[in-house]
């Protein structure tokens, strides 16, 4: 009954949002699609600069979320960590990409 009133408590990230960040390399436009069960997240990515990409090792605690993407950018396979806040409808991510020693910040927003 706890774990039941724990989940309650955690913010709804389930649908499709969307943002864009200024990279070393460009603008990345990114969209996510959200499947939340529980406290586990899961889904994918779609981006201009690097593909589709799997949502794996994701987590929801009330309103923070985290979760890792596999990117190949010009042959170069590399981890993206992502740590997001969820405010509303509009989620402030920061995703680290220790390969590249990257640090990019994103603000998504909720696709109606």
């Amino acid at each position: 009954l706890f774990l039941c009133a724990l989940s309650a408590f955690a913010a709804d990230v389930t649908g499709t949002w969307k943002g864009s960040a200024q990279t070393p390399y460009g603008s990345a436009e990114r969209t996510f699609h959200f499947k939340v069960e529980g406290d586990k997240l899961t889904g994918d990515t779609v981006s201009n600069m690097f593909g589709q990409s799997a949502i794996h090792d994701g987590k929801i605690d009330g309103d923070t979320i985290t979760f890792m993407v596999d990117v190949n950018y010009q042959g170069q396979q590399a981890t993206a960590n992502y740590k997001g806040k969820v405010n509303g409808d509009e989620i402030k991510l920061t995703v680290e990409v220790p390969a590249i020693n990257q640090t990019i910040e994103y603000t998504v927003k909720r696709v109606p």
